[in-house]
């Protein structure tokens, strides 16, 4: 009988197509952890059952008007009170890129993380214009990281 992985969530939103990049790359680092599964979703496809079932969580947004995507925020509206009280402690990282700044995308979401009792595992990235080579390679490690982490336990 093979063993149930544990699975990795990774939402996001994008409409450029630069989140999309990023995330991307994200999962590819994540990916190189074979003992983890990967639920990869648009935030807008995401549901509860996604992350009730995993054992950690990367969110990647854009920064609009000094603040996280809309649908970034509509994933938490819709699994809150479902997720609340099962999904204390879960690992969480997040990813933002902004055109001026992607502070307050990052801080937005980190109140809401600690609502959920989240824990963060890894500093947030927080990438400002386009995403050069450099950053996308930083993503990607970083998705391998939080992956490891969850499949060794230490996150």
């Amino acid at each position: 009988m093979e063993e149930k992985k544990k699975k990795l969530l990774i939402i996001y939103h994008s409409q450029g197509g630069t989140m999309k990049k990023m995330a991307d790359r994200f999962a590819k680092g994540a990916a190189k952890e074979t003992n983890i599964a990967l639920v990869y979703k648009q935030a807008a496809e995401a549901q509860i059952d996604d992350l009730l079932s995993c054992s950690g969580i990367a969110i990647g947004s854009p920064e609009y008007f000094g603040t996280m995507a809309g649908l970034i925020k509509d994933f938490f509206d819709r699994t809150y009170e479902a997720a609340k009280d099962l999904t204390i402690g879960l690992p969480f990282v997040v990813f933002v890129c902004g055109g001026n700044d992607g502070r307050g995308a990052i801080t937005q979401i980190e109140r809401l993380a600690a609502g959920y009792k989240w824990k963060k595992v890894q500093e947030h990235r927080r990438i400002v214009g386009s995403p050069t080579e450099n950053d996308l390679a930083d993503l990607e490690e970083l998705g391998q990281t939080l992956a490891a982490g969850i499949d060794f336990g230490i996150f």
